[in-house]
Formats: structure tokens, C-alpha cells, sequence
């Protein structure tokens, strides 16, 4: 279930950072970890900007589901893998990415979330209730 409202969409959408944290398997929140944030559409993204092996990453994939924290919005969220196959989805999120990161940190952002390589560590963060 992908339950935003259109004002998280916008606040979470516009922040420079996302404080993200995924579930133990007791049921308690991992720490949150600072990521940035795409919104494509009425859909939030996140990457992995050090491929599959960073931790955050792995243990939200392997979790499934979590919190996040930005703009005053905090919401329980499913990780959801994006198909690296949907070639669309990932140029508009490139080209978010790029507009939104690339004025202040465009070499970081070129060498870390843009491209083919980042296609695989791309997750969609459904809101849950």
C-alpha cells in the first residue's frame, strides 16, 4: 500500500535529507541513517550510494520495512526493490537525483547515485499504516 498524503509527499519530497531506519527481527528500530530522497510522481525513492554491500541497505532489504524521519513527517514504510529493468523510472530518477543534489554536490552525486550501477540498490518506500 503506497498511503502518502500530498503534503508528506511534498515535505519529504523537498528535504534535503532522510533519516532512515529498518526493523530487528524482535520488532525494535535499527538507528536511523541520513540518505537522500527522489520523488518521482506520487512515489518516494532512496539509493544506495555505496551499492548492495552498505549496511543500511542490506538490512532494509532484508527487513522489508521500517520508519523514516524528514520534514517533520515520520512514517512506517515497506522497502520496496525497483525493477532495474524500468528504464523510464530510472532516468527520472537520475534526472531528479541531478536537480535536486547535483548543484551542491555534483561530483558526489555523479560518482554515487546516478546511472546504471545505482539501478540494482533502488528502493521505493511505500508509507504503511
Amino acid at each position: 500500500m503506497n498511503d502518502w498524503t500530498e503534503d508528506q509527499l511534498d515535505r519529504v519530497g523537498a528535504a534535503d535529507q532522510l533519516e532512515v531506519a529498518s526493523v530487528r527481527d524482535d520488532g525494535s528500530l535499527r538507528p536511523f541513517t541520513t540518505v537522500w530522497v527522489a520523488r518521482v510522481g506520487d512515489e518516494l525513492f532512496i539509493r544506495s550510494a555505496y551499492g548492495p554491500e552498505n549496511g543500511w541497505y542490506k538490512r532494509a532489504r532484508e527487513a522489508g520495512v521500517g520508519r523514516i524521519k524528514s520534514a517533520g513527517v515520520i512514517r512506517d514504510v515497506a522497502f520496496v526493490p525497483v525493477p532495474t529493468d524500468d528504464t523510464a523510472l530510472h532516468a527520472a530518477l537520475d534526472a531528479e537525483y541531478s536537480r535536486k543534489y547535483g548543484p551542491h554536490h555534483a561530483a558526489h552525486v555523479t560518482a554515487t547515485v546516478l546511472g546504471d550501477d545505482v539501478r540494482g540498490v533502488t528502493l521505493r518506500l511505500d508509507a504503511q499504516d
